[in-house]
């Protein structure tokens, strides 16, 4: 039998949550059948290490998404795979006006937030005119359908829900090898919070949270980088929060999560949040602000963690107490996420797509 091909196509290899997906997905499609391969515009990025030796890697070489056009239809036009997907949403959003060229290829395009609220910029939401030139939407959330379908006049019949995976070897892997950050000072509570110094994941809102435990025994210790880090610094200093640590980003995250007492998830919008997941992979309980993408699809009350609306900083930082007072099930948390999104579940959601389009 005729393997399929597929082209996955990402500007990088970034540790990020799209990255890691793709990434995923192209290492355990079942090698009876599928035959993948992932476009890059550029080579670079942590998770290049982790694609195995039979993923061919394109690279295009190019430095900005908006010229990276023509050579990812090049690529297109003289590989003819079965089918490309695009799982970044700006490279989907240009992609969509080109797709009627390709006759014998079929499209998917993974959208990775909820698009009205991440896409602000009117050239790119000219694009969304031609979405439905995809034979296929992944949407990670309800949300993210009924936002696609509300917002851009998606047909029903061209989006599939399918939530993230997670890859539980390759995270249990990590914790073997993971030992107690030498920060976590001992008689301290230590929560940790994960993501992009940007306005969409709320760290300004954690700080302001903060600043009302900053008499308690709790540090925060925050991983990632961003366009923010220096006003965030700044805030951090002038809210006079001593036990608030910027760590950037860390190649193994999942050593803090490991022994952190509490994740906190102060988004203002997601699509489906991956770092939400894996802390439950952890065993760690996670307290998530109510915020759009699926994270009332992730949470199982008192189970796995709470939501609750981080606006209200006063209110936010007393559940924050509270929960650092109980005592959670870490067995229990790890089985609320591995029962639902361990990545077998969802690579045989991804597999249908696959073979369903090419009947």
């Amino acid at each position: 039998m005729k393997k399929i091909s597929v082209i996955f196509i990402l500007p990088d290899l970034e540790t990020g949550g799209a990255e890691r997906i793709v990434t995923t997905i192209a290492n355990h499609l079942s090698r009876d059948r599928f035959e993948a391969k992932i476009l890059l515009l550029r080579k670079q990025g942590g998770y290049l290490n982790f694609v195995k030796k039979d993923v061919e890697i394109i690279d295009v070489n190019t430095e900005r998404i908006r010229h990276s056009l023509k050579p990812i239809l090049r690529e297109i036009y003289r590989r003819k795979p079965d089918i490309v997907f695009s799982g970044f949403g700006e490279v989907n959003a240009y992609l969509s006006l080109f797709i009627k060229l390709f006759s014998k290829t079929k499209f998917i395009a993974r959208e990775t937030n909820v698009v009205s609220e991440h896409v602000t910029r009117k050239e790119i939401k000219f694009f969304y005119n031609f979405y439905n030139n995809y034979d296929k939407i992944i949407a990670q959330s309800d949300d993210m359908m009924k936002d696609l379908m509300k917002n851009f006049r998606i047909k029903s019949s061209k989006i599939v829900k399918i939530n993230n995976p997670v890859d539980f070897d390759f995270i249990d892997e990590k914790l073997a090898a993971s030992s107690k950050p030498e920060c976590f000072k001992y008689n301290y509570k230590h929560v940790v919070a994960i993501g992009n110094l940007s306005a969409r994941k709320g760290f300004d809102n954690l700080l302001k949270v903060f600043s009302r435990l900053k008499n308690e025994n709790i540090m925060l210790h925050i991983l990632g980088d961003g366009k923010d880090r220096e006003m965030l610094h700044q805030m951090k200093d002038f809210l006079d929060l001593k036990n608030v640590i910027f760590h950037g980003k860390q190649e193994n995250p999942y050593q803090f999560l490991k022994y952190a007492d509490l994740f906190i998830l102060s988004s203002r919008y997601e699509g489906f949040p991956n770092v939400l997941l894996e802390a439950g992979a952890c065993g760690t309980y996670a307290l998530a602000n109510n915020c759009p993408g699926g994270i009332n699809e992730i949470i199982q009350n008192d189970i796995n963690g709470e939501i609750a609306d981080i606006d209200n900083h006063e209110d936010f930082s007393q559940k924050i107490m509270r929960i650092l007072h109980g005592n959670y099930d870490k067995e229990a948390i790890k089985s609320s996420i591995k029962s639902r999104f361990s990545k077998h579940i969802i690579l045989n959601k991804y597999e249908k797509v696959l073979l369903d389009l090419m009947k």
